[in-house]
């Protein structure tokens, strides 16, 4: 078993060290926040992840699990060090580092004994040897370290089974054998491991997000073509994913990918390009798309209401997608915003992630439930697929509203069973409104 430091405890770095922990490691991981480390060391977590929190507190007890703000005693015993902080959108589309240089700086000035620092961030190319020069600035002389590249490829809501149970490990490094000795610290979880240099490493994890964000735009871009002629994009969908060459995944149309890792990811790959002097020209068109999915859905109620200024309109998700609390660059917030603009009022409910929009669209009413959420509304409008919102009581719902419109952001449910309660239903690429004209408006490069 390894001593492990795991710096930085966000939604990467939290789930690192419970995981590592659960295998059997001593995991210390290091958190400077303090409201958040007094949570950590409660025993609560600070994000919303399924299982997570049991998974903390079991590890805890058994001691292989602690948290603190001080490197001097996080990085003591550590013979792996995980960088897993933060690195959020700049103003010019490029990935901040500075939470990643202050850790490096951190390592650096607290480091006693040779060690592997691995890299967990998802950065931009070249930031390996960033950090291996911050660090060599402030180690003290006699010690020794590698850097290894190891992005990470968890999706919110299913991080456990995606630790452990991934479908690749990815290492980077110019020195071999700290690349294989992070190789036998994944051994346990017995998935492929593909070691290449670092730099090869670090635009694994950008081209791979770049790719599934353009899945995603493209499928979109689809449907807005099978509305305009007739056809059912989700039928279409399951023809294209039959095909071994394509496969059914990321396929679904709606209203465009959010989170904290594509729209940034693909911000930044784009940025990194275009200061290569490449002309990024097809990820230029993935963010257009992804924005004009927004646009057109707001159109869509605007169209079936009308003016839509005094009109209630009540929105059932929140979270960028289900089982999470994460709002970051969530549909839920351009659409809220254009709504509300256009002088409508907005209601909302969602299972887990209300506190979190409060926080930044303190101006919408929420609601205990979805059914609260559709009283005396114009429309109601599906934006997050969570599970409780599958099998609603329509009758129930349609009893509480003004009118009787829905319109359904994830193609949850079915046109003719929505028509035949009552409802005037409008999904995604259903070709039910291909009559209509909302070509979405012309606008630049998405940057916020």
């Amino acid at each position: 078993m390894s001593n492990i430091c795991v710096v930085g405890t966000g939604y990467v770095g939290l789930t690192t060290g419970v995981c590592f922990a659960d295998l059997g490691n001593t995991v210390n991981c290091i958190e400077i926040d303090p409201a958040k480390l007094e949570l950590l060391r409660s025993g609560k977590s600070p994000i919303y992840e399924p299982g997570l929190e049991e998974l903390q507190e079991r590890n805890m007890r058994a001691g292989r699990l602690r948290f603190t703000d001080n490197y001097a005693l996080g990085l003591a015993d550590a013979r792996l060090i995980f960088i897993t902080v933060g690195t959020p959108m700049g103003d010019d589309g490029a990935a901040d580092l500075s939470y990643v240089k202050a850790a490096a700086l951190g390592i650096g000035q607290h480091l006693t004994r040779d060690a592997i620092i691995i890299d967990k961030s998802t950065v931009p190319v070249g930031t390996g040897d960033m950090v291996f020069s911050i660090i060599a600035e402030h180690a003290a002389p006699g010690i020794h370290f590698s850097v290894v590249s190891n992005p990470e490829f968890l999706r919110e809501g299913s991080a456990l089974t995606d630790f452990f149970k991934p479908d690749r490990i990815v290492l980077g490094s110019t020195d071999q054998k700290a690349a294989e000795e992070v190789a036998e610290l994944h051994a346990p979880l017995g998935a492929p491991i593909i070691i290449t240099d670092l730099r090869t490493a670090e635009m694994i994890k950008y081209a791979s997000n770049a790719f599934l964000a353009t899945r995603i735009s493209f499928i979109n871009e689809i449907a807005q073509i099978c509305e305009r002629l007739g056809a059912d994009v989700r039928e279409v969908a399951r023809g294209m994913g039959a095909d071994k060459r394509i496969g059914p995944h990321f396929l679904d149309a709606g209203i465009g990918y959010g989170g904290s890792c594509f729209p940034k990811d693909v911000l930044a790959l784009h940025h990194m390009a275009a200061s290569a002097g490449c002309h990024p020209q097809l990820l230029q068109a993935v963010m257009e798309i992804n924005q004009s999915a927004r646009e057109r859905f707001v159109q869509k109620v605007e169209t079936l209401l009308g003016d839509l200024d005094g009109k209630y309109i009540g929105v059932l998700g929140l979270s960028f997608k289900p089982n999470t609390d994460d709002i970051r660059e969530a549909p839920s917030i351009d659409i809220i915003r254009a709504l509300q603009a256009k002088g409508a009022r907005v209601k909302a409910y969602d299972p887990v992630a209300m506190e979190n929009a409060g926080e930044v669209m303190p101006e919408v009413t929420f609601c205990a439930t979805a059914y609260d959420v559709a009283k005396e509304a114009d429309a109601l409008l599906l934006v997050t697929e969570w599970n409780e919102f599958k099998q609603i009581n329509w009758d129930k719902i349609r009893s509480f509203m003004r009118q009787p419109i829905v319109v359904d952001g994830r193609n949850l449910y079915d046109p003719q069973e929505m028509a035949s309660r009552g409802f005037t239903y409008w999904g995604v690429g259903r070709g039910s409104r291909d009559d209509l004209d909302l070509k979405p408006k012309d606008h630049g490069l998405l940057t916020t």
